[in-house]
């Protein structure tokens, strides 16, 4: 079973960035109600798209750089990256079926 990666500023751009595959990054915080309410999507999610979406999470509190990076302001949010460029971005929980239709764009 798949998990999601733990992306960080120190690794975001080779995961990310570099990636062959669209990456679905979750930005999220520990403190952050509505981000523990999508987590279990975003774990189904690694597994439902192990090898075609790369999918893993950046906590805000420890990546300060990437925050600032991609203008995150509200959490969750959830940004599709493809070829090394943020694509699409889901503020706010939101429904599996809503990100997947997302990531179905990219594929």
């Amino acid at each position: 079973m798949a998990v999601p990666l733990q992306f960080n500023d120190d690794n975001f751009s080779k995961e990310v960035l570099e990636s062959d595959k669209p990456v679905l990054v979750d930005f999220w915080a520990q403190w952050c109600a509505p981000c523990k309410l999508i987590g279990p999507i975003i774990e189904e999610l690694a597994n439902d798209y192990e090898g075609k979406v790369k999918i893993g999470k950046c906590n805000t509190e420890e990546s300060p750089k990437s925050l600032a990076e991609y203008g995150i302001t509200s959490i969750p949010a959830l940004l599709i990256f493809k070829d090394g460029k943020p694509a699409d971005m889901i503020i706010g929980a939101v429904s599996k079926n809503v990100i997947e239709e997302k990531l179905e764009k990219f594929l």
